[in-house]
């Protein structure tokens, strides 16, 4: 037998439904983003934190009772679970909003350094890593409506790396040079390299033998995960003026031979997955959909940017079943685990919602948004964004989204192991949450 074969046995779940590793982002190969464990329904508190050097947008993954998340401060970190003690750090060339991927005792991740790394998990020590062709975000003349019209810009909110899937003996992953790769997952050789239009930063769902990812081009793609070939691609819309509502930066979720999938278009999608038909798509009228939805028991949880929607609708058809609206932006993917629905926020809270009725069940807020220095939150704890956002005039939007990540914003997604949450924030702690 294979030494992948108990890897590939519990992948194969995915075809039909979720399985749980709980080992690669999302919580298993198909980005489901459902859990096995029961999250609380009542709020004790944190049980410990980490501290980082930078704020943590990647989301945590577990394995063998350590928890792996990368940092922008460049490295990539184990702590153990039980207590959030350090277990090792490595360090990369650049920022890690990537997700590790942890299988058969080795952690896969990318870095904005454009390498892909290796490492032994439990030691933290390098097995290989790959050069990709280099690391860019996207960019766009006169982006979002910036000034001048004329200049190419980098989206500052171009935020996340791809992150790792690993199966059929290969890891997968996107990479702002527009490529998806293949590599082997012994030795890091190229298996093959898939090219797309633009940068790709979603992360690939793996579902029945092929990949599922979409692209900075507006295409989100289905790929032979053997061959690297194209099996069918689906156009989403195009914003020629200002290159606003264009993209696919969010990751999809494979359920049951459908694809759901959020597009900075303003649409979450739900596509056959053996041709790419449409289903049904929702509008979200002109708010991107960043987070990656999760599927659970026929319904689809999902959120939108700007508007701070939360959503829940029906998985076979796409009708509304509830919606409530956030104090913040919301660019986190919603979680499931047992009975609740968990989702962060940018103004620096963690909710927790009933999974069915979507009532709120409890709230957890950072330090750093009670203190709320700068005015950043209004006094009913929304994110201020008509102080923040004032001008076209480039700097200002960095500027807006530096005060704005400082209240400890939540941009990594919740994982919940043993009743407990794991989530990283802005102001560079992992909690752990009970």
């Amino acid at each position: 037998m294979s030494r992948y074969a108990p890897i590939l046995a519990l992948l194969a779940l995915s075809v039909t439904g979720p399985c749980h590793a709980q080992a690669q982002f999302r919580g298993d190969a198909a980005h489901t983003g459902v859990f096995d464990s029961q999250a609380p329904r009542q709020l004790k508190g944190v049980k410990w934190a980490f501290q980082t050097g930078d704020r943590i947008v990647s989301s945590p993954t577990y394995a063998q009772g350590l928890i792996y998340f990368g940092s922008d401060d460049g490295y990539v970190y184990a702590v153990h679970a039980a207590t959030g003690k350090p277990a090792w750090r490595y360090a990369s060339g650049g920022p890690v909003p990537s997700s590790p991927a942890i299988a058969d005792g080795t952690v896969f991740f990318t870095s904005y350094d454009g390498k892909f790394y290796a490492l032994n998990a439990k030691t933290g020590a390098l097995k290989w890593k790959f050069q990709t062709q280099g690391e860019r975000r996207f960019e766009a003349k006169g982006l979002h409506g910036h000034l001048p019209k004329t200049q190419t810009y980098a989206d500052i909110y171009d935020t996340y790396l791809s992150s790792p899937v690993v199966a059929e003996n290969s890891v997968y992953f996107g990479s702002g040079d527009g490529g998806v790769y293949a590599l082997d997952v012994e030795t890091g050789k190229l298996r093959w390299r898939f090219a797309t239009g633009n940068v790709v930063h979603a992360s690939p769902a793996y579902a029945g033998g092929v990949l599922f990812v979409g692209s900075w081009d507006s295409n989100f793609y289905a790929i032979d995960a053997e061959t690297g070939k194209e099996k069918w691609r689906f156009k989403s819309g195009e914003d020629a003026l200002i290159n606003n509502q264009v993209g696919f930066q969010g990751s999809a979720a494979v359920v049951d031979g459908v694809v759901y999938v959020g597009c900075r278009d303003s649409h979450l999608y739900a596509l056959d997955a053996a041709t790419g038909k449409e289903k049904w798509n929702i509008s979200t009228g002109l708010s991107w959909v960043i987070s990656s939805p999760a599927v659970h028991q026929g319904k689809v949880y999902f959120a939108t940017s700007d508007t701070r929607l939360f959503k829940i609708a029906d998985a076979a058809t796409g009708k509304p079943l509830f919606e409530s609206q956030g104090k913040g932006i919301l660019w986190s993917s919603p979680a499931v685990a047992g009975s609740v629905a968990l989702i962060g926020n940018f103004n620096g809270s963690l909710e927790a919602r009933d999974h069915n009725s979507g009532e709120l069940l409890w709230e957890f807020q950072t330090d750093a948004a009670k203190r709320n220095s700068g005015w950043v939150l209004k006094a009913d704890g929304t994110v201020n964004q008509s102080l923040l956002f004032r001008s076209t005039w480039r700097e200002a939007s960095a500027i807006a989204e530096h005060q704005m990540l400082s209240v400890g914003s939540f941009l990594s997604s919740p994982l919940v192991v043993d009743g407990i949450v794991y989530i990283g924030s802005a102001d560079g702690n992992l909690y752990a949450i009970e």
